[in-house]
């Protein structure tokens, strides 16, 4: 997008608050005319007062002086209150929008972009955009009506000196052009390196216990200083690229000032001009001086904003999940048909006409080496990704059709990496659609999840506060509450990723036996390699290279010699192993 469209688009943004909006610039508007005033009574303060002598002027002009700080004073204050007031709306309501936008990306989105970056583009881009959006409209808005107005009173004094600004503006404009393109040059790979400083900052502080016992220290610090170097390096050409354009500005504008008062001082000499006149047109000339240099000046913050805006509304244009089907589900018997599907990640062929069925009720067991696509297989479930080719069934219908959250509805996933919420436990249980769920029903889920094991003997029960990402929790509890989460969503498909792997043996008892309630009715599909869950299963599917190679019952598929076969032994092996060091 171009600056102007950029900039068109971000006003959108503004237009909600028109009427704050509408007084802050007329209030600046005013604030910026009032300036020229200063100038136009410095003429009858030293001719009236002074020369002349006027008594009038002698009582009158005090006053003035003084109702025109006041005038700037009152104006002044509505200005800056108002565009602040707006600044910080603008900026509130991006940051929502981009919110909201993460929350309705495609899970692809997440795989291609690392969290630092979009964590800074919530944080440091869209502030970077008001002051585009208020600040440097202000400024903009107040410096340009002074300017003119000074312009103006300059010419009405002597146009033939005012002539000699004009002249210099055209050099000035061009060298604000120029510094527009590298500033933001500059600003877009600012952006880029805060993002990369953000990630380091954010991956060290999720992984510090993982850093420490690997003495990932020294590491760590060397990739850390190596980007906060980038971040000086572009923070000082970014300086440097705006003070040589504010320099040279002045510098053009000084000159100018120089032959006005070689010239004026000629004309005076010949009494062409009065007292008066001279130091009015002078004072003029010289406040023109401090908006020229903000106005050079405010290149800089412009080309910074429109650099963040273009990467925050590159953001908001990207394409949501899809979301076309209209069908409602309302009810779902679970029953999931894979036709012809295959899967391309990345130009990497993960998924290969996989066609086979679930029925509803029954509990298929997912098995293969690391990498073999299970899990992409159950992320096409609840459309966190799309097949490449083919389709996915649910009680005969395509996936497609299903309105999206009607369809996540009627699945309850739990997965090998917990994700908790620093919250409390009670929270972490009823989320979501589930939110508004009775006392009753969070602790009968917390119960047959054995969560109420190791929350009753806490102070605040079910209340207590969990930390980031369950950190005041172990491992194994943690999945139990991501386990009573499922228990209460109670939804007809049920999907086990690895969700026991962080439970010992005696857990892993209580909770497959839990499992076995929960499982009653419904359609399960489970990621394991835990023996026991493998062994219960209606049917096991094996899979390797994307490829389904073997299924059947665990009986049948241990009279077949194949993969099954030998991840078993292996499986057995490692599980009589533990038992014997009495290893979780």
């Amino acid at each position: 997008m171009t600056s102007k469209q950029l900039y068109a688009r971000l006003m959108k943004y503004v237009l909600p608050y028109w009427i704050i909006f509408a007084i802050a610039i007329v209030a600046t508007s005013l604030y910026a005319i009032s300036e020229a005033s200063l100038a136009a009574l410095m003429k009858p303060l030293l001719d009236g007062n002074f020369v002349e002598k006027d008594p009038t002027l002698i009582k009158l002009l005090p006053l003035i002086l003084v109702g025109i700080f006041l005038f700037r004073g009152i104006t002044h204050f509505i200005s800056t209150v108002g565009m602040q007031s707006i600044a910080s709306r603008v900026v509130m309501d991006l940051r929502q929008k981009m919110f909201e936008k993460y929350l309705q990306l495609p899970a692809a989105y997440y795989d291609n972009h690392s969290k630092g970056e979009m964590i800074s583009k919530i944080t440091f881009d869209a502030n970077q955009v008001t002051d585009a959006a208020t600040k440097t409209l202000t400024t903009l808005i107040r410096d340009s009506l002074t300017i003119i107005s000074l312009l103006a009173w300059m010419l009405y004094l002597n146009w033939q000196l005012s002539l000699i600004v004009f002249i210099v503006m055209p050099a000035i404009i061009l060298i604000v052009w120029l510094a527009a393109k590298r500033l933001r040059m500059l600003s877009k790979r600012m952006q880029k390196a805060m993002a990369d400083l953000t990630q380091i900052l954010e991956e060290t502080v999720a992984a510090n216990r993982i850093v420490k016992i690997f003495g990932g220290q020294e590491y760590e610090t060397d990739r850390f200083d190596f980007r906060s170097n980038w971040v000086r390096r572009l923070a000082v050409k970014n300086v440097v690229a705006s003070s040589i354009n504010v320099s040279l500005v002045q510098l053009l504008v000084a000159s100018s000032l120089a032959i006005i008062i070689y010239w004026a001082s000629l004309e005076s000499a010949a009494n062409e001009l009065t007292v008066g006149t001279f130091v009015s047109f002078f004072g003029a000339m010289a406040m023109l001086f401090s908006p020229v240099k903000r106005l050079t000046g405010i290149n800089t913050k412009l080309q910074q904003g429109l650099a963040a805006a273009e990467s925050v509304f590159t953001l908001l244009d990207e394409a949501s999940e899809t979301n076309e089907g209209q069908h409602a589900l309302p009810s779902c018997q679970g029953e999931i048909h894979f036709s012809n599907v295959s899967f391309q990640y990345q130009n990497k062929r993960v998924l290969k006409n996989i066609t086979f069925t679930i029925h509803s009720g029954e509990t298929v067991a997912l098995v293969g080496p690391s990498g073999s696509g299970k899990s992409t297989l159950v992320s096409l479930i609840p459309r966190f990704y799309a097949p490449t080719e083919g389709s996915i069934f649910l009680d005969g219908i395509d996936l497609q059709e299903y309105e999206l959250q009607a369809l996540r509805q009627r699945i309850a996933l739990v997965t090998q990496e917990t994700q908790l919420f620093n919250d409390s436990i009670a929270a972490n249980i009823a989320y979501g659609d589930n939110s508004g769920a009775l006392d009753t029903e969070i602790e009968g889920a917390a119960s047959a999840a054995h969560v109420m094991e190791f929350a009753r003997p806490l102070d605040q029960g079910l209340d207590t506060d969990l930390g980031q990402n369950g950190g005041k929790v172990s491992g194994g509890q943690r999945q139990r509450i991501a386990l009573a989460r499922a228990f209460l969503k109670n939804a007809p498909i049920l999907i086990l990723d690895e969700a026991t792997s962080a439970l010992d043996n005696q857990s892993e008892e209580i909770i497959r036996q839990a499992l076995e309630v929960l499982k009653a009715n419904r359609t399960t599909i489970i990621i394991a390699h835990r023996l026991q869950t493998i062994e219960q299963a209606d049917r096991i599917i094996v899979m390797d290279q994307g490829e389904i190679v073997q299924q059947g019952s665990h009986q049948q598929l241990m009279q077949q010699p194949g993969i099954y076969q030998t991840l078993y032994e292996t499986l057995f092996r490692e599980s009589e192993n533990a038992s014997r060091s009495g290893v979780p």
